[in-house]
């Protein structure tokens, strides 16, 4: 057996490094979420809240059980960061609504994490654009998988693999909030 081709060896470095730095990126915003005494999950949750969203949406978009969402909104009413509301159009669906508290924190946040990042700090604008430009295309040559259902394997439950040709949501795209997700396995 021969060693590794160029582009194995390649794929390897890049997802050491993709590790390396989502390790990073969510470092920061875990230690952020502690000098700001919220749970780390309120960081993620103050970044996706730009307008008033329903619980079940925001739910789908975090990937998580709607009773975890709860918990969450929960967390930033007790707060004071945030407040359910009747959705104006349909009663039965809960809004969760930054107040004016919890859009203070999340400018505040915001400012911090973005000033942490390390493109902020090493990369210039043209180099930034070049990043960005790299990620979205690295984001549409792999559309979010959809969730299985119970039993089902995820591992072909991508929207490719199950056949669909439509794009995915906006809302559903891939979720590229720092931090608050499971860190990389150690090696």
């Amino acid at each position: 057996m021969q060693g590794k081709s160029r582009t194995d060896e390649l794929n390897a470095e890049i997802q050491e490094c993709v590790f390396e730095l989502t390790g990073r990126i969510i470092e920061h915003a875990e230690r952020l979420a502690h000098r700001l005494a919220v749970p780390g999950i309120c960081i993620k949750v103050l970044h996706m809240l730009d307008a008033p969203m329903a619980m079940k949406d925001l739910g789908k978009r975090m990937h998580c059980d709607p009773s975890f969402v709860t918990a969450i909104a929960d967390m930033l009413e007790k707060r004071g960061l945030a407040r359910r509301e009747a959705h104006p159009g349909d009663r039965r669906i809960k809004n969760l609504i930054l107040t004016g508290d919890g859009r203070d924190l999340k400018q505040h946040m915001e400012a911090e994490l973005t000033a942490r990042m390390p493109w902020s700090r090493g990369l210039n604008d043209d180099e930034r654009a070049q990043l960005l430009a790299l990620i979205r295309k690295l984001l549409s040559a792999d559309p979010p998988a959809r969730q299985a259902g119970p039993g089902e394997d995820t591992a072909d439950a991508s929207p490719a693999a199950a056949g669909s040709t439509s794009p995915p949501d906006a809302a559903g795209e891939v979720d590229t909030t720092p931090g608050l997700t499971p860190a990389p396995a150690p090696r």
